[in-house]
């Protein structure tokens, strides 16, 4: 019995299909069921039941399940602990970013993590939120940033930095010039959001919900890019993290601050609580720690 043909069958139970774990593991699904057949030929027990539409766990394979989770993260306590003994931390670190924040940070902060790490392998892994705090919870990411709140007993999370939602809209629009936008302002203005699979729609509701606003939708996206385009040709207005409105300012779009009432959003690290956390990722920790201080600092300074 070996530790990755654990890993492999971990992965099956836990997404309830051999598709899905063949992804999450990167391997083909052909040589993940092999490994599968070899580790029930070897412990002489049936472990999966193969349905026509779901994947059940014998009595063995539930008994399995338990221990190997308990083996694989043994494992990766132990040799988290053994690279600490080195003078440079090594080994792999998996981290993961929601789309509205990955574009703007992760590029700069891998180029810092590889330089300071050289001999680490770095995997970035990009989603919305449900599906990093899954993945955190099992153990396939080590760190993922994050937007509060999160409600999870399994992890932790450390609170980053705050940033505002900066109002968009189009160049020509009759606000674009005013001094002072209030609430109020774009009460019938039809709103462009991203998809509720993201967080941040979902923000963007309840903070209208909580000024007692309830904003029209007209049109939803996956891509905050596409968000402002839409918004640049007239269709309708937004609120963009003032990260994404630096990094990827539109032609035709205006970008301005609600005075009344100030939309945020909070950025957190997360991890699990009861996860050894290795010297990669607590340097990978500080490394966002600093990217938010020099951002906070270059934002000040274009004010």
């Amino acid at each position: 019995m070996e530790l990755y043909q654990l890993e492999y069958f971990v992965a099956v139970v836990e997404e309830g299909s051999f598709t899905r774990a063949a992804k999450r593991c990167y391997i083909s699904q052909p040589a993940l069921s092999q490994q599968i057949q070899k580790l029930e030929r070897e412990l002489g027990q049936k472990l999966l039941q193969r349905l026509t539409r779901r994947i059940e766990l014998t009595d063995a394979g539930r008994v399995l399940y338990e221990k190997a989770r308990s083996i694989l993260e043994l494992a990766r306590q132990v040799q988290g602990e053994l690279s600490e003994l080195s003078t440079q931390p090594s080994g792999r670190l998996i981290v993961g970013a929601i789309p509205t924040v990955a574009p703007y940070v992760l590029p700069e902060l891998v180029q810092r993590f590889q330089a300071e790490f050289p001999g680490a392998e770095l995997f970035i892994h990009e989603d919305v939120t449900e599906s990093l705090l899954a993945g955190t919870e099992r153990g396939d990411i080590d760190l993922a940033l994050v937007a509060l709140p999160i409600e999870h007993d399994q992890l932790l999370a450390e609170q980053l930095w705050t940033e505002p939602l900066l109002l968009a809209l189009p160049a020509n629009h009759r606000l674009a010039r005013k001094r002072t936008i209030r609430l109020a302002d774009i009460a019938n203005e039809p709103f462009i959001l991203l998809d509720e699979m993201h967080c941040l729609g979902r923000q963007i509701i309840d903070f209208c919900n909580r000024q007692a606003y309830s904003p029209q939708v007209c049109c939803r996206s996956a891509q905050l890019l596409t968000v402002q385009r839409m918004v640049a040709l007239g269709h309708g207005i937004s609120l963009i993290p003032e990260m994404a409105a630096r990094a990827n300012s539109v032609d035709g779009v205006r970008y301005r601050e609600l005075h009344d009432a100030r939309p945020t959003r909070t950025l957190a690290a997360v991890w699990h609580k009861h996860r050894f956390q290795s010297g990669l990722a607590r340097g990978w920790l500080e490394l966002l720690r600093k990217w938010e201080v020099a951002t906070r600092t270059a934002a000040k300074g274009e004010r």
